[in-house]
């Protein structure tokens, strides 16, 4: 294995540990220290502008690390695309860094604040949830997948189009499986209250994301054209 890969690897587990931490540092921050209350509507309106300012830091920590990722589904949407070895990296390796380092972020957070909650819960029958979860990861991948074929567009802008449309996302799906769009992190918090092997967690966090991922880049490569740069990627690997 090479050292940028192995970068990539340190750079997943240390980005997807990061990650579970930021969330809950962030509703401490809202509630517990400014004392705002569960449905406050100041509060939920500055959570959500704390979480759009997250997002940018994570966009930043992406460019910093070469390509380091939090989530397996922005990482496995890249690689159905890519050739084989490097698919196969992705998953045997990347993707598990994730879980990982999202599970050892959990336990961090139980051992540090052991009433801070169990993170997100189904609360619809298995089915409606694995729709929900599929659905909502289908339009974020399929929005990425837009945003990274705008060439022309800046980089801030991506960044923007992308953490609003996340947060609206989670918005949606909050109350029903958690609105995650991540089964890293939703790994982590399953994983501390012991249901990482149910038929509802493999599902509804696992299955339905990773379908509805594989549909994305298969809708979105079939109604639109590859980009020019790509085109001129791939008559250079023909001419070599």
């Amino acid at each position: 294995m090479g050292v940028s890969r192995r970068r990539l690897l340190i750079s997943d587990f240390i980005m997807s540990f990061m990650w579970v931490w930021s969330s809950v540092l962030i509703k401490m921050f809202v509630h517990t220290i400014l004392g705002y209350g569960a449905h406050d509507l100041k509060g939920e309106i500055l959570k959500h502008a704390i979480s759009v300012i997250n997002m940018f830091l994570f966009a930043l920590l992406v460019k910093a690390t070469k390509g380091g990722a939090y989530n397996p589904l922005t990482i496995l949407s890249g690689a159905i695309s890519g050739d084989l070895t490097n698919f196969i990296f992705t998953v045997a390796a990347r993707i598990p860094a994730q879980v990982f380092g999202s599970i050892t972020g959990v336990r961090f957070i139980i051992a540090a604040f052991p009433n801070i909650g169990r993170g997100p819960v189904l609360s619809i029958d298995i089915h409606r949830g694995a729709l929900t979860e599929g659905c909502l990861t289908f339009a974020i991948v399929s929005i990425s997948l837009g945003l990274s074929r705008r060439s022309r567009a800046s980089t801030f802008m991506k960044t923007w189009i992308s953490s609003l449309s996340k947060l609206t996302l989670h918005i949606l799906g909050s109350d029903l499986t958690g609105g995650c769009m991540n089964p890293a992190s939703v790994m982590g918090w399953a994983y501390a209250r012991g249901d990482h092997i149910t038929k509802e967690h493999i599902h509804v966090y696992w299955l339905a994301p990773i379908q509805a991922t594989l549909l994305a880049v298969w809708t979105f490569n079939l109604l639109v054209s590859p980009s020019k740069d790509e085109e001129a990627k791939k008559r250079e690997k023909k001419s070599e």
